[in-house]
């Protein structure tokens, strides 16, 4: 176990997370920020990408079971990502769509955020998020973040403008 909250256990991703991943992943609405429910080979590369993570970093995005039910039902982490020619570390998650609105973005992305600065030391963390995804940039602004600046990222063709968030240590509410 990597993180606890109130209502859930965030741990790293496991192979035996395949098909619960794999519906999370291939639910279009749930990836709508990437216009695209993800095919089985695009979870493998996923859950893989994420073991590396782990390997090089130490961290990355853990997945999000439900203390309740034992269910896993989406990821939260942290990954480093470029913005402006630098390594930056992003908090990220993905929620399956019947546990949306219901605050378990905000409970795991906070939780991420204190383990950022306390057990990683980083002193800002920052979340890059599509700027139509408005459910996550409300999420970002309750983790105390505020708008750092704006870029394109091009994905499969598609021109997707993105808001850059952060909040430095001890100024997090």
């Amino acid at each position: 176990m990597i993180l606890e909250t109130d209502r859930l256990l965030l741990r790293q991703l496991e192979e035996t997370d395949f098909d619960a991943w794999a519906a999370v992943l291939g639910d279009p609405e749930v990836m709508y920020a990437y216009e695209h429910g993800f095919s089985g080979d695009e979870v493998r590369l996923w859950l893989d990408r994420q073991q590396e993570r782990y390997e090089k970093y130490g961290f990355g995005l853990w997945a999000a079971v439900e203390r309740a039910s034992g269910e896993l039902i989406g990821d939260c982490g942290i990954t480093m990502q470029d913005w402006n020619g630098r390594e930056v570390p992003e908090i990220g998650y993905h929620l399956r769509r019947d546990k949306w609105h219901q605050g378990y973005a905000a409970e795991a992305a906070r939780a991420c955020r204190e383990y950022a600065f306390t057990a990683l030391g980083f002193p800002e963390v920052y979340s890059i998020i599509r700027d139509t995804n408005f459910p996550s940039q409300r999420v970002a602004l309750r983790s105390g973040m505020a708008v750092r600046g704006s870029f394109v990222k091009h994905y499969r063709g598609i021109a997707m403008p993105h808001l850059v968030f952060s909040v430095k240590r001890g100024c997090a509410g």
